[in-house]
């Protein structure tokens, strides 16, 4: 009886990690595609939600944005993805979750 709860623990951290890395990478991913010379962030975060729908699923590629930035002086693709991971148990909250991917822009000389 005291193993469950433990053992939907260990399930529950091992699930918000893998979503998280795997948002991360979608949005770093958006932002350089976002970054090239011919392309948008708003191009940037389209890419993002085919990635994650294509790797998880839709309902974390529902609040994707991208927007530029400077950054330290360098114009950058910010895309960010925010989502909630519901709990594998019977109780307790979900987990909310915001990443952010950076690409720093393409200008044509």
């Amino acid at each position: 009886m005291v193993l469950v709860p433990l053992v939907l623990g260990l399930i529950q951290v091992g699930l918000v990690l893998h979503v998280r890395n795997t948002l991360a990478a979608a949005a770093t991913e958006g932002a350089r595609y976002g970054a090239n010379v011919d392309r948008t962030p708003a191009d940037g975060a389209a890419r993002t939600r085919e990635q994650v729908s294509g790797a998880i699923a839709d309902r974390f590629a529902q609040d994707v944005t991208g927007s530029r930035e400077t950054v330290d002086g360098v114009p950058t693709v910010v895309v960010t993805v925010r989502a909630e991971i519901p709990p594998l148990g019977l109780w307790g909250p979900g987990v909310g979750l915001s990443v952010t991917g950076h690409g720093v822009e393409e200008t044509v000389p």
